[in-house]
């Protein structure tokens, strides 16, 4: 909605309208008027909408044409003055100003109009027969209002509908000339429908009429006026009310009738509370409200966004089984655009085919939350989700962790969402881990592709946590450091293929040798015969030099969890007691690299024994 109204009056000379302005101001007929009042703004606290008013006067002997263009284009709405004595001044209307405003504008947006009737002290009777042809041949006209500055008769009325037409316009909800509601308006309020009907019977309850009512306006609607409603849809739509309940028909006919009674405010209030703005669009403010997430921290769902995508799972899930059916899901994705979900959800999250469960439906929104939350926003914007919990924002379904940098000063996590980057490379079978995390083995019809990542809860210490595995590229990583920090890394090499351990190592050294990022190395493959390991450090023995795990042999063709559950307890630890033996190996490959050869042996051997004596 704008957050100011600029107001511009227009007609011929002597119609009053400098005497409207000074009467509204004054509120007193003015004795002495001048040619041109000067511009006047009413504060928002004195007019009925609440946003400051900008009232401009024009006159042809005192400016330009240029000057006219110009506030022209300036204004939001142009009331129109016309003397009801005088027919000559109806009649410029149509020849003179309404094409001087929007003459060059047929297919565009047009100025919103006012036509206003002063002087109607001078004469009995109104003038409203003559301008009727008016206001069918001209659209943009919003109504018309007869006045008197001399009696102050509808004075702040006048002004009051200037505010409506540019607060509230009737031109994006309704065509005049076919008489029904435009498509985009359509289109929003049958996405408001959907959402507010809670049972999907495609109807509205009393209850949910009530508790649509009370979201929108702050009460629900006593009895006798619910049975008022139902009426004059029962007489004017056919099937508009189905067992006493409202059906789509029915609530856009209500909408309609609203709009033809010049109470489109009604209907722009309904839209703007649940996300519209003044082109039928949902706004950048509601889908993405500002969420804070300072470097090092992590967004998750809380208790109260689970609540409400549950809510909405449980009431898509129409025969109860616990799996939201393609057609079921279809009902989910029907008040958004486009589907917010592709083929990618199914290698990314573990599904049953080829439905949905309950358990990849929350995996998916934890993912989203993680990785994408301004997605995340804009998707339970779509779903309602302020106006539905009666929030500010969807931002308070989402919890913003801890930064990760006190979590491993402290020691612990109370993360509820854990990151692991999965390294490797290609061809050692990062993407069947992937797919193997989410149950599904080599020969399972899903475990053919891959989304980058992989989401699934595991158990520690007792506790139900979601980890996220993300696939990553060892050459990549040798080019650059990893985009986000991760909670643990899983060094994955081909147990078939010793070789493919050697960027593992390198991998290691280079990303998370010197920081707190504990690691796991997972032998994978070994369902086939161990190869022969190339010269030089093993895969056990380049573990056992930097008090890593020992590797731990995974086959893809009989997955097991453990190997999951170790790395969610890894990350669980954040590794408090590392720092120390970092910093030796970081001292380490600085004295390698700045003392000669022979040093460098003796140096070696004497470090060697130290830390085997340690041990």
């Amino acid at each position: 909605m704008k957050r100011d109204v600029r107001i511009l009056l227009l007609g011929e000379a002597q119609v009053g309208k400098t005497s409207l302005i000074l009467s509204l101001v004054g509120e007193e007929f003015p004795e002495q008027v001048p040619p041109r009042a000067e511009d006047i703004t009413i504060p928002a606290d004195v007019t009925p909408e609440k946003v400051p008013t900008h009232i401009v006067d024009y006159s042809e002997t005192e400016q330009t044409a240029e000057e006219l263009q110009d506030e022209i284009h300036k204004a939001n709405v142009v009331c129109m003055v016309y003397d009801v004595s005088e027919a000559a001044t109806i009649e410029k209307i149509r020849t003179k100003w309404i094409p001087l405003v929007n003459g060059g504008t047929e297919k565009g947006p047009r100025v919103p109009i006012i036509l206003v009737g002063n002087k109607s002290d001078l004469r009995p009777g109104s003038s409203m027969e003559a301008v009727l042809p008016l206001m069918s041949q001209f659209p943009e006209i919003e109504t018309c209002v007869e006045c008197s500055a001399k009696n102050l008769r509808n004075i702040s009325e006048l002004f009051y509908y200037a505010q409506k037409a540019v607060l509230h316009p009737t031109a994006p909800l309704y065509d005049p000339e076919a008489k029904q509601l435009r498509p985009a308006c359509t289109r929003a309020l049958t996405r408001i429908f959907r959402l507010s009907d809670q049972d999907l019977d495609q109807m509205l309850s009393d209850q949910e009429l009530n508790a649509f009512q009370k979201s929108c306006f702050g009460h629900p609607l006593a009895p006798q006026a619910l049975e008022d409603v139902k009426t004059v849809v029962r007489k004017n739509v056919a099937g508009g009310v189905q067992d006493g309940r409202l059906t789509l028909d029915g609530f856009l006919f209500l909408n309609m009738l609203f709009i033809q009674r010049g109470r489109h405010e009604t209907t722009w209030a309904i839209l703007r509370r649940f996300g519209y703005g003044d082109d039928l669009e949902l706004t950048d403010d509601y889908l993405c409200p500002s969420l804070q997430v300072p470097p090092g921290c992590s967004t998750e769902l809380n208790h109260l966004g689970y609540q409400f995508v549950q809510r909405l799972f449980e009431k898509h899930d129409q025969d109860k089984d616990g799996v939201l059916s393609p057609s079921e899901l279809q009902s989910f994705f029907s008040v958004f655009p486009a589907p917010p979900w592709g083929p990618e959800l199914r290698c990314a999250v573990p599904v049953e085919f080829p439905g949905l469960s309950l358990h990849g439906y929350l995996c998916q929104w934890t993912l989203l939350a993680y990785l994408d939350v301004r997605r995340c926003l804009e998707l339970l914007g779509h779903l309602g989700y302020p106006t539905l919990c009666e929030q500010d924002s969807q931002a308070q379904a989402l919890r913003v962790t801890r930064e990760k940098r006190l979590d491993q000063e402290k020691g612990q996590t109370q993360r509820n969402v854990l990151l692991c980057q999965v390294v490797g490379a290609r061809g050692v079978g990062k993407s069947a881990f992937l797919q193997a995390f989410l149950g599904r083995s080599l020969g399972h019809p899903e475990a053919g592709g891959s989304a980058g990542h992989a989401i699934n809860t595991v158990q520690v210490n007792g506790q139900e946590k979601y980890l996220i595995l993300c696939e990553v590229d060892a050459d990549s990583l040798l080019v650059a450091a990893p985009d986000a920090p991760c909670d643990v890394a899983c060094l994955l090499f081909d147990g078939s293929d010793p070789v493919s351990f050697a960027p593992c190592a390198s991998i290691y050294k280079r990303c998370y040798m010197d920081g707190q990022t504990p690691c796991l190395v997972v032998s994978c493959k070994a369902d086939l015969p161990e190869g022969v390991p190339p010269p030089g450090l093993t895969a056990a023995e380049f573990c056992r030099r930097h008090q890593l795990p020992l590797p731990v042999p995974f086959s893809c063709a009989a997955p097991s969890t453990a190997v999951f559950n170790r790395l969610a307890n890894l990350a669980m630890l954040q590794h408090p007691a590392a720092r120390e033996l970092h910093a030796t190996s970081f001292w380490l490959r600085v004295t390698l690299g700045t003392i000669g050869a022979a040093v460098v042996a003796v140096l070696s051997v004497s470090l060697y024994r130290v830390l085997v004596r340690s041990r």
